[in-house]
């Protein structure tokens, strides 16, 4: 039977988010007795592990996005609607956007989650972060600009402030785009900017904890460690920032050092993206809002959050809540779907395990570090690893095929293709 949204007479839910968990949800109710109506301010799906690879120009945005519509185009009973969400009605059903109101049977919360600078409002004003595609073309923007800034005043005392780069935050997206600055210093700069000495530029990596990639082992910590600090990378570790002075550049550790930079890269955590109208009481730690182990929002039966946005205590391995990754929100999104349709038939629905199936991240050329099934890999296989599940993840034949190919080009050529600034950034120090 096929089943046509125009035309339901059927149960509606509504999905906030059109992230990894909203996805998997709408892969799960395809042509299934439910009307579902997917809201997102973006029309596309990001994939977030690459966006690091925009921001360094060895991708373009097309490669890491894919129309949410596309997503849907042969799903009969699901809609999109680009849209941004303005507050939630839980007494009336109602969720309110910028473009009207739509009611709903079901709602379900697949928001993610933003950046979290900590209070610090400066940091947050002049930093950069990776959040989004549009963050990533800022950020390659800027690195682009910084160049060309430094040619202009190549020979002047503020050389080092304009070559100095500062990644904050010691996980994934921090030890990747560390190596992907320490390899546009080792392989783009004496190619694009002769002119330069490119000794001047500095990459360092600031982690408050004792060691980096956190949720990984002591052995993939310590070889990401080594392996950055032989591309160049400054690392520190132990040390927090202070503050930071726009004025003058100064950048001021916990350690009592103070580094002067132009350009803060800032991944030092992130926080649930809460909405208006979901009672501020359900909102636990990580401004994120509690949740049943069923991904129902505490005190709800129809309101469900799923992903970065859902704080889940009842996993046993994980009292604190999950880990904010792509896979929990992956899974929580396939169960979820599973849960809607045995509501729909009233049966019992199933509570969500997290299955943790390893972590990864990439540092540069042959360096990786890789984690799956306890089996524990560094290096060129670990790199090829990544790369592989990395291409296998994307969504869309042709995503995986852009990609591979600008993968080869980069590892023929050793040089980042898209190094073209067409949106200058201007709002950083200004």
């Amino acid at each position: 039977m096929k089943y046509h949204y125009q035309s339901m007479q059927a149960p509606h839910l509504i999905i906030i988010g059109g992230g990894f968990a909203g996805v998997e949800l709408i892969k799960k109710l395809n042509n299934k007795p439910i009307k579902v109506t997917v809201l997102d301010k973006n029309n596309y799906f990001n994939f977030q592990p690459l966006m690091y690879q925009v921001a360094s120009g060895g991708l373009g945005p097309d490669a890491i996005a894919y129309p949410l519509r596309k997503i849907i185009s042969k799903m009969p009973n699901i809609a999109f609607r680009m849209a941004e969400v303005l507050e939630v009605k839980t007494d009336t059903k109602e969720v309110v956007t910028n473009i009207g109101s739509y009611t709903y049977d079901y709602l379900c919360l697949a928001t993610g989650a933003q950046t979290n600078f900590f209070g610090n409002a400066e940091l947050e004003k002049h930093s950069m972060q990776l959040k989004s595609i549009p963050d990533a073309l800022d950020l390659r923007s800027d690195i682009l600009q910084e160049f060309e800034k430094a040619l202009s005043q190549n020979g002047s005392g503020n050389l080092d402030r304009i070559l100095n780069f500062v990644v904050v935050g010691g996980g994934p997206t921090g030890v990747e785009t560390a190596g992907a600055l320490a390899e546009i210093k080792k392989n783009v700069l004496p190619a694009d900017y002769r002119e330069l000495d490119a000794g001047k530029m500095q990459v360092h990596l600031i982690e408050a904890a004792p060691r980096l990639l956190a949720a990984m082992s002591e052995i993939s910590s310590t070889k990401a460690k080594q392996f950055l600090e032989e591309l160049g990378v400054q690392v520190q570790l132990n040390t927090s920032v202070q503050n930071y002075d726009s004025i003058t550049g100064n950048l001021s550790l916990s350690n009592g050092t103070v580094l002067q930079t132009d350009t803060i890269i800032w991944s030092a955590g992130v926080k649930g993206k809460t909405i208006t109208g979901i009672p501020p009481a359900l909102i636990m730690r990580g401004n994120r809002y509690k949740v049943n182990e069923y991904n129902q929002l505490d005190g709800y039966e129809n309101i469900f959050a799923v992903g970065d946005i859902a704080y889940m205590t009842s996993d046993k391995a994980f009292p604190n809540g999950h880990p904010m990754v792509g896979t929990v929100a992956q899974q929580q999104g396939v169960l979820m779907g599973k849960n809607i349709l045995k509501l729909l038939r009233k049966e019992p629905m199933k509570p969500y395990t997290y299955l943790n199936l390893g972590s990864m991240a990439t540092v540069g050329r042959h360096k990786a570090v890789f984690e799956i099934f306890g089996i524990k890999m560094q290096g060129y296989i670990a790199w090829l690893g990544w790369m592989f599940l990395h291409l296998m993840l994307l969504v869309g034949f042709r995503n995986r095929l852009v990609v591979l190919m600008n993968w080869m080009w980069n590892y023929v050529s050793y040089q980042r293709a898209i190094r073209i600034i067409t949106r200058p950034f201007l709002g950083k120090n200004n």
